[in-house]
């Protein structure tokens, strides 16, 4: 495992997305609401969660090939296959698809314009470099966040995936930073802290639920441990 680079000049600060600046709302409710409207079905909520579950680890292993708008949609078929089949309804992927369009829907954290407000103050330039696909910026436009970030990486138009140091990397180029200069936060102690340290930046670990051993637990701490990493704090 690499250790934390060497201190610098802090000049940027790159997210994550999901988990970071952005939930996913609860799906469960949102897709067995959906069912019953729009295919008269009554799913339980235990059977909706677990479908979702499968939906999830789909997309999360093939987001990367979303790079367009076609993609995406293709993808988006495949995903409401696996739910058409974890749901066994007797409905086909066509049908679900636009049940878990309705089930996916997400929100920004109310810690999140704060905290980008007051790095904004400090003169920090900010990023985004999450796993995700092509709709990434317009998810972050619908938020009120889009305006906010410099640069927006995803891994389908970089073709790597955290903890790929090369996701990293293109972030850094299109901010024309050095690693040194920039500090990424995320919720992921492998693809967020070990994967920007292996592409040669400093790491912020966001646990909102069991903040500790170095981690902050809001990113309302965010502005402060920026200015302590600056300082060489640590």
């Amino acid at each position: 495992m690499s250790g934390p680079p060497r201190a610098a000049a802090v000049r940027a600060v790159l997210f994550d997305a999901l988990g970071t600046l952005v939930e996913l709302e609860d799906p469960a409710p949102r897709l067995s609401a959906s069912l019953r409207r729009r295919l008269g079905q009554d799913v339980d909520l235990d059977r909706c969660g677990a479908a979702m579950q499968a939906e999830m680890r789909h997309y999360a292993a093939n987001c990367i090939r979303a790079r367009d708008d076609v993609a995406l949609a293709e993808l988006r078929l495949e995903c409401a296959g696996v739910l058409a089949d974890a749901l066994d309804l007797g409905a086909d992927a066509a049908e679900l698809l636009p049940c878990l369009t309705d089930a996916v829907s997400f929100r920004a954290y109310p810690d999140v314009l704060p905290a980008l407000d007051r790095l904004g103050v400090l003169g920090m330039r900010l990023a985004v470099v999450s796993n995700w696909d092509v709709s990434l910026s317009g998810v972050l436009a619908r938020l009120g966040l889009g305006d906010r970030f410099a640069v927006v990486v995803h891994s389908a138009g970089a073709g790597a995936q955290k903890p790929d140091p090369a996701i990293f990397a293109e972030a850094l180029d299109r901010l024309g930073l050095e690693p040194t200069e920039a500090v990424h936060v995320g919720d992921d102690p492998r693809a967020d802290v070990e994967g920007a340290h292996a592409a040669g930046l400093r790491a912020v670990l966001l646990d909102r639920r069991h903040a500790g051993r170095g981690a902050i637990g809001s990113l309302a701490e965010l502005p402060s441990r920026i200015l302590n990493l600056a300082a060489g704090e640590g």
